[in-house]
């Protein structure tokens, strides 16, 4: 299983929101450079970008953190937030990321994503199924819809989709566990799919959890930033 570390920016900072809430971020003081470069350090290969304020603003915002980050390390940086066109997908492609994540268009748009995973190919752009109560959340988690998560990853899946990102966002940044519920059904729903588990991510051990539960890669983030998984963790865990 793979280790994925988030990293979220807004207004040019490191943050991290509670529940998807964007009025009371809490930011830290980490430049995301010099973050990405520790992280490498300690054996992560692969980094979750969020533009928040692409994500908030319907249009990417961060183009030169992603570019900064890419050209200083060497990790495999998945890239989301904002991303609405063709054009925003290539842009983000010749900033150097190595995927692309989508929610929005996924939602509003179906045959125009479902195109983007034939035509970009099914390594290159993961679906972001994120969701509370069982319903889909779009628009930096700020927008509802009706759309059930299984029906949605469903449809994609139909269509070639290899990559699902979940959330369950009323484990976000609370630290109160994953919902492995959740990701188990959705793997033994959808065989084959690589699924990206994160949200509620408290420590080492619900990492563990998630690994014997066969999820291709752990995303987490507060539980770094507030020190209840270290770099060496990080690097102990990398290394089997």
């Amino acid at each position: 299983m793979q280790l994925v570390p988030s990293i979220a920016i807004k207004d040019g900072k490191v943050v991290r929101l509670t529940k998807g809430d964007f009025s009371q971020p809490t930011v830290y003081d980490q430049n995301p450079i010099d973050l990405a470069k520790q992280f490498q350090d300690h054996g992560v290969k692969r980094l979750h970008m969020v533009d928040l304020d692409g994500a908030k603003k319907g249009k990417i915002i961060n183009y030169h953190i992603l570019e900064a980050v890419v050209g200083h390390t060497e990790l495999a940086v998945n890239f989301t937030g904002g991303v609405h066109t063709d054009g925003d997908i290539t842009k983000v492609f010749e900033c150097g990321a190595e995927s692309v994540t989508c929610a929005t268009m996924a939602a509003y748009s179906r045959d125009l994503f479902a195109a983007w995973i034939m035509s970009y190919g099914r390594d290159k752009i993961a679906l972001a199924a994120d969701c509370l109560d069982g319903k889909i959340r779009i628009g930096g988690w700020q927008k509802d819809t009706e759309l059930d998560i299984f029906n949605h990853i469903d449809y994609f899946y139909q269509r070639g989709l290899k990559y699902v990102k979940t959330t369950d966002i009323a484990k976000e940044g609370v630290l109160k566990g994953p919902s492995f519920v959740l990701y188990e059904q959705i793997l033994e729903k959808y065989p084959g799919v690589f699924l990206f588990a994160s949200g509620g991510i408290r420590s080492m051990k619900d990492i563990e959890k998630l690994d014997k539960l066969g999820v291709h890669g752990a995303i987490f983030g507060k539980a770094f930033y507030e020190g209840h998984i270290t770099l060496k963790d990080i690097e102990k865990f990398s290394a089997k």
